[in-house]
C-alpha cells in the first residue's frame, strides 16, 4: 500500500524522498533554503551534527551517498502524519554499499516545513547498525 499525501506539506516530503532516492543531489537543492537544517540524531558516526543550507548537499549528503552504489540507498515511506508545519515519517532504507554490503535500516523523520521548503528535519535511525556495517 502506497502512502498518499493528505496536504501540501506531506506531498513536499514525499517528493523529497523520491528525489533523495534517485540520488539527484542537484535537484535536492530545490527543497532547501540557506537556513534549512538537517540533523541526524546520532553520535560518533559519519554525518553526525547539524548541517545547514547547501552544506546539507555538499558536505553531508554527497559524502554519505558516496558510500553507496550509485542510486542507493532507496527510501521506502511506510507511514506518515502531519500537524500544521510538522510532518512525521516512518521509513526503511535499502541499498548496497560500495563494498557490496546490503544496507537495510529503519528510520523516523521529523520535518518542519514552510513556504514549500524544508526548514528543519531530524533523522532518527539505528546508528549502531550503521556504525557496525561501515566499521565506524
Amino acid at each position: 500500500m502506497a502512502v498518499e499525501a493528505k496536504n501540501e506539506n506531506e506531498q513536499l516530503v514525499l517528493d523529497f524522498f523520491e528525489v533523495l532516492s534517485s540520488g539527484d543531489l542537484e535537484k535536492l537543492r530545490t527543497f532547501y533554503h540557506e537556513h534549512s537544517v538537517w540533523e541526524p540524531k546520532v553520535k560518533d558516526i559519519a554525518g553526525a551534527g547539524k548541517h545547514v543550507g547547501m552544506d546539507i548537499i555538499d558536505k553531508f549528503l554527497a559524502p554519505v551517498r558516496g558510500m553507496f552504489e550509485p542510486g542507493d540507498p532507496k527510501v521506502h515511506v511506510q507511514n506518515m502524519f502531519s500537524v500544521g508545519p510538522w510532518v512525521c515519517v516512518e521509513s526503511n532504507s535499502t541499498g548496497k554499499t560500495m563494498d557490496g554490503l546490503v544496507y537495510d535500516n529503519d528510520y523516523c523523520w521529523v520535518f518542519e516545513v514552510s513556504n514549500g521548503k524544508i526548514d528543519a528535519m531530524r533523522e532518527y535511525m539505528d546508528s549502531h547498525y550503521t556504525a557496525k556495517l561501515f566499521g565506524m
